[in-house]
């Protein structure tokens, strides 16, 4: 859904299939309240009992209004996009990392948010990171070479996010023996 889709209201459907009601719409960014109580008294206000989340750009993307259209949307996605997916051993470590007890917890979960895209074109997925001394190295996983790096956060988040083109344009690429 494009930002201007979105009125105090309005209920949609979030990217994990959770229905959701739009409760205020900003310049770039709405509010809205996860409808995930049968008490219809947890949906009054504003202010509202329910917690507001933040919706910024890349999450309206990820929206829609209906099952069939989230259906359709990932059929495309899947059909279009030219992204190698995840193994099932690659999801079980990125998800073992991130949940790993014997560090510091990571404050910034925010760079984690996004895929960037390196220089050499090669998309850098962020899955955990790790506090060496005093700072902070990135996990990541390299889909397209099903490889897992480093990198130091300053460095990695320096790096463009990587876009539905990019990910194209790296899968369209000859594969690296």
């Amino acid at each position: 859904m494009k930002h201007s889709d979105f009125h105090i209201g309005l209920e949609f459907l979030g990217s994990a299939g959770f229905r959701w009601r739009c409760t205020d719409v900003g310049t770039r960014t709405i509010l809205a309240i996860q409808l995930d109580q049968d008490d219809p008294s947890w949906y009054r206000g504003p202010p509202y009992i329910a917690k507001e989340v933040v919706f910024d750009e890349p999450d309206l993307t990820h929206c829609h209004l209906t099952e069939e259209d989230a259906i359709r949307a990932a059929l495309h996605e899947a059909d279009t996009s030219g992204h190698p997916g995840y193994p099932h051993e690659v999801v079980n470590q990125m998800m073992r990392a991130r949940f790993d007890e014997s560090g510091a917890r990571y404050p910034h979960k925010g760079v984690l948010r996004f895929d960037r895209l390196r220089a050499d074109g090669e998309i850098l997925h962020p899955y955990a990171a790790a506090k060496e001394g005093d700072a902070w190295t990135v996990k990541l996983y390299l889909p397209f070479l099903n490889a897992h790096e480093e990198m130091a956060e300053q460095a990695f988040i320096a790096l463009p996010i990587a876009t539905a083109t990019d990910v194209r344009t790296r899968a369209d690429q000859k594969p690296v023996s």
